[in-house]
């Protein structure tokens, strides 16, 4: 393990044009959290010195997205892969540590592998430059890295490799560790002749190779190496996160029913005996304790569920939802900033929005918090124990006492003692025989009678 500092340079200045979209490409989601965020999550994970983010288009979009957390730097003209990772340099004057070459929308590369191309940096034979390489089925559109062992004899892009180097298996990823020293050096005696006409990062490894120093390769899979261009390129790799989502989730200790139809966030977190039914979708910041159960066709995001809590079917939990141990969210109940204390039940039908429920009471079908007035949002309390009968209307801001009866059909505005019953309807009456004449009379206009 290397003590030395290390800095990122994250290359982002594509203009991808291939994704056809006013979203700067390296902030569209996969798992509900930008490429790029997925990148930094795994870089910060080694605790860098410095982390500069290269770009070209986009720097109000990116600068937002980044909220500090990174140095900008802009690539303009754009003149390849060597000249982008020369604009980082001014960024990183002074610095004197191990520098990582990363790329914004190749966003699942682990920090463990990035930790390995450092170790290898500082291995006893000492490479000028490890390369991150691997072996995809179709090699036709990457450069080619050429070795002997783990030593790289020569490093070609595909539309200047020969034949014989366009069979070779291992291909280059772009991923690069060196010492900053020996970067920057480099990439200033980097030429232009060439096919495209470009400055090329891959050939500092052939210039360190003409000065009889030697570079390496570490090996990783084409997943971790995957780079997004083009919406059906985002979709394989949000599919390829998910499938190996499920897995870890099952391995952890959850049943997926159907897990192919399973969607997880980014940070969805997952106890111990949790059972999942078929087409559930999480978005980000949910927590599952042990024992719960989510019923099929629920969207989650923003919630808390508490251990052995009962989700659904067809329930939408929203930002702000706490559930606590054993509660109960059933089919077609929607919940927003609410909370329910163990035991609490809505089984039906209902909308609970900025809502505080307390044990073990129970809400009835077609309840609704009527929380917003058109200009502001308010809060309902239902106390411990308190019974609220089908179809309520409770008109926030309410406190429904501990123990409370709330009768069906109630429009409550407000508060209602602990232990009372509340009744807000109009008195029922009964009319013997009317509608019998009613029949006739209408029956007789249909007739013409």
């Amino acid at each position: 393990m290397t003590t030395r500092p290390i800095a990122a340079i994250i290359l982002a200045a594509g203009k991808g044009t291939r994704m056809k979209s006013d979203l700067h490409k390296v902030l569209h989601p996969v798992a509900g959290q930008p490429m790029l965020m997925h990148l930094l999550a795994s870089v910060d994970a080694l605790a860098p010195a410095r982390k500069i983010v290269v770009i070209g288009s986009g720097r109000d979009q990116l600068e937002a997205a980044l909220g500090g957390s990174a140095d900008l730097a802009v690539q303009e003209p754009q003149l390849g892969t060597g000249h982008a990772v020369q604009q980082a340099k001014a960024a990183l004057s002074g610095f004197d540590g191990d520098v990582l070459i990363l790329y914004g929308d190749v966003p699942l590369v682990r920090a463990e592998t990035m930790q390995r191309m450092l170790d290898r940096l500082h291995a006893p034979d000492a490479p000028v430059i490890v390369v991150l390489g691997f072996e995809p089925v179709d090699t036709l559109r990457y450069g080619r890295v050429i070795t002997d062992g783990d030593r790289i004899v020569k490093m070609v892009e595909h539309k200047d490799a020969s034949d014989d180097e366009r069979a070779v298996r291992l291909c280059n990823s772009g991923l690069m560790a060196a010492r900053s020293r020996d970067l920057f050096a480099l990439l200033d005696r980097v030429g232009n002749d060439n096919a495209a006409g470009e400055y090329y990062l891959v050939d500092i490894v052939n210039i360190a190779n003409a000065d009889g120093r030697m570079s390496a390769v570490v090996m990783t899979e084409p997943l971790e190496v995957a780079g997004v261009n083009s919406r059906a390129e985002l979709a394989e790799m949000e599919g390829a996160w998910q499938a190996r989502r499920r897995i870890a989730a099952m391995a952890e200790g959850a049943t997926l029913i159907a897990p192919e139809t399973v969607w997880f966030a980014h940070d969805t977190c997952i106890g111990r005996d949790v059972t999942i039914e078929p087409n559930v979708f999480f978005g980000p910041g949910v927590t599952i304790a042990d024992g719960a159960t989510i019923r099929a066709n629920c969207h989650i995001e923003g919630a808390t569920i508490g251990p052995g809590c009962d989700v659904g079917p067809f329930a939408r939990l929203r930002p702000g939802t706490v559930l606590g141990e054993a509660a109960r969210i059933g089919n077609f109940v929607e919940t927003k900033k609410a909370v329910l204390g163990a035991g609490a039940k809505a089984n039906h039908l209902t909308y609970l929005g900025d809502a505080e429920i307390g044990a073990r009471a129970n809400i009835g079908a077609g309840t609704i918090t009527c929380n917003y007035d058109g200009f502001f949002k308010y809060r309902t309390v239902i106390g411990d124990g308190a019974f609220v009968g089908s179809n309520a209307a409770l008109v926030a801001p309410v406190t429904i006492g501990a123990g409370a009866i709330v009768g069906a059909g109630s429009v409550i505005t407000a508060d209602v003692a602990a232990d009372a019953l509340a009744v807000a309807r109009g008195a029922q009456s009964a009319k013997p025989g009317w509608a019998g004449r009613f029949r006739q009379l209408m029956t007789a206009k249909k007739n013409g009678k």
